[in-house]
């Protein structure tokens, strides 16, 4: 099960494949095609109830061309659903109640946040630390806390974290604990910032980091993606410039929420939970990971199960090529793996059926920003209603 909560999400390791491809298998580089769309007809597919069009659909336009995105009517309504979905085209959107949801995820969590990052003893020392510093910096009168009340973006969130993490990073050396020398670093701001997916089509920074455009610096970053322009960059840079052969929009959309090639991770979790009778999740993680993203050293269920599958049909393989091929499951080139090749024959030997390539991802979402617990297929078929709605209005273009 993947989490996503105001204070962490989980980081995914992106590498971009060589050929671009969109939506459905369509190619995502420039052509000359009458189809092509103009900056006014890409104002035409925004929804009505947006304003400043005219600024959104040029910036589309723009970015799309500066990436090489064909500006298709699939590729444009599918930045146009996935934006719409994410902040209904607002930049830096109001969340409701969200101080109170950060003070109640600040008392709830605050422990296990530090503990992660900074181990057991070092993490509760901090927490407390911080708490002290919540209810009395920088003065008693206007606390961090009383001024975490009053928030109501995500960006007056993040900027008062960079605040109280910039206060304890040149404050803390008064406190005598053992071990404060791993809190203090140049990093500890971004290390321990909750606030880890930002703008309009809420990009991880850490994806941001990777393709940072003009070598900005952590908070010029933060602050560009809350940027109409810098949003939209990041955001239709992560939806759009991976290759994947799936037949429905849709997967790319459950995708964008849980992860690159979750949709068809999943679907050879199917293949591989038939072949074996395991009880395995069905969430496109095929490995475990930490934290950070990076995965972990002990066996996730798909590994063993795939482990079992090919010592009982004598497939040899060693761990180490079967870990190795895992490892790019993040990656179109994982099609190429002996270990998903393996899959993908012996199911067709056993069943007679060609496996699925993609399936729904079984992920749960939740987090302080959100009213109750939902899930990737929530998420991907509200965004596809918005992907199917603008390409009814697109079909009405002349």
């Amino acid at each position: 099960m993947k989490n996503s909560f105001l204070f962490s999400r989980i980081s995914l390791i992106v590498l971009l494949s060589t050929g671009l491809m969109a939506c459905g298998g369509h190619s995502v580089l420039s052509s000359d095609d009458d189809s092509i769309m103009n900056t006014k007809q890409i104002k035409s597919l925004i929804p009505s109830h947006v304003r400043q069009r005219d600024s959104w659909a040029h910036d589309m336009n723009e970015i799309m061309d500066t990436l090489k995105i064909e500006k298709s009517k699939e590729n444009v309504c599918s930045i146009v659903a996935i934006v719409d979905q994410e902040s209904n085209f607002i930049a830096n959107p109001q969340v409701p109640g969200l101080g109170q949801k950060a003070i109640k995820e600040v008392h709830n969590r605050l422990e296990e946040k530090f503990t992660d990052k900074l181990g057991d003893k070092l993490g509760r020392a901090v927490a407390v630390y911080f708490q002290d510093v919540l209810k009395n910096q920088p003065t008693p009168n206007n606390s961090y806390l009383s001024q975490m009340k009053k928030v109501k973006t995500e960006k007056d969130l993040d900027i008062l974290y960079r605040q109280i993490f910039d206060y304890m990073t040149k404050h803390y050396h008064v406190s005598a604990i053992t071990g404060v020398a791993k809190f203090v670093g140049q990093d500890i701001g971004e290390r321990m910032n909750p606030i880890t997916t930002l703008g309009s089509m809420q990009v991880q920074v850490s994806y941001a980091q990777e393709y940072n455009r003009n070598n900005l610096n952590i908070y010029q970053l933060r602050d560009d993606l809350y940027t109409q322009y810098g949003g939209l960059y990041y955001g239709i840079h992560r939806l759009m410039l991976y290759s994947t052969d799936y037949n429905k929009p849709i997967y790319r959309f459950a995708d964008y929420n849980s992860g690159m090639y979750s949709s068809r991770n999943a679907a050879f979790q199917q293949s591989l939970k038939k072949l074996t009778k395991m009880d395995l999740a069905l969430d496109g993680d095929l490995l475990l990971y930490n934290k950070d993203g990076k995965p972990q050293n002990a066996k996730s269920q798909s590994e063993i199960a795939l482990t079992k599958l090919f010592s009982e049909n004598g497939i040899i393989i060693t761990p180490k090529k079967l870990r190795a091929d895992l490892k790019e499951e993040k990656e179109q080139s994982f099609e190429n793996t002996q270990s998903y090749l393996a899959v993908q024959k012996l199911y067709q030997e056993k069943t007679g059926k060609k496996p699925p390539y993609a399936i729904m991802p079984e992920v749960i979402i939740s987090g302080p920003k959100l009213s109750r617990e939902y899930n990737t297929n929530w998420y991907a078929t509200r965004v596809n209603t918005r992907y199917e709605s603008c390409m009814r209005r697109a079909r009405n273009l002349h």
